[in-house]
């Protein structure tokens, strides 16, 4: 498989690398926070005592009940706000830049690049074609 991502994060700066850091903590934090009620109910239905005595402290089933209950909302505003990210970003690349509606010719490509017109006919026909650029980002040649 091809790598066409690059990832070299040596390359960003130093507070763009702390801050993803930072956020990649803080996202494991909110994960576990989350993951907490699911792994008391397993623990509490395995009979571990110290869970027992946990939710007799905190007010027993009820109490249980009401974090389950702001559990299942924060899942649910997790997702709706993740299905709107998705939709925006969605429409946000729909959007046709008004440079992709103008057509251009053969011979503006030629003069633009520096090539024969005859040249570009003939390579837009074939499966491979190599590029060879000079220093300048010129072309030199076409195989």
């Amino acid at each position: 498989m091809k790598e066409y991502i690059i990832n070299v994060p040596s390359l960003q700066s130093l507070p763009k690398r702390l801050s993803g850091f930072a956020l990649t903590v803080l996202c494991w934090f909110m994960w576990g926070y989350l993951l907490y009620p699911i792994i008391t109910v397993i623990n509490w239905l395995r009979g571990d005592y110290g869970v027992i005595n946990q939710m007799r402290w905190f007010g027993g089933y009820k109490s249980l009940l009401e974090l389950l209950e702001i559990y299942v909302a924060t899942l649910l505003i997790l997702g709706a706000v993740w299905l709107v990210w998705i939709v925006l970003r969605k429409l946000r690349r729909q959007r046709i830049l008004p440079a992709a509606k103008n057509v251009v010719s053969d011979i503006k490509i030629a003069a633009f690049y520096q090539v024969d017109k005859n040249q570009i006919q003939h390579f837009r026909n074939q499966k491979n074609v190599t590029v060879f650029f000079d220093a300048d980002g010129k072309i030199t040649d076409l195989q």
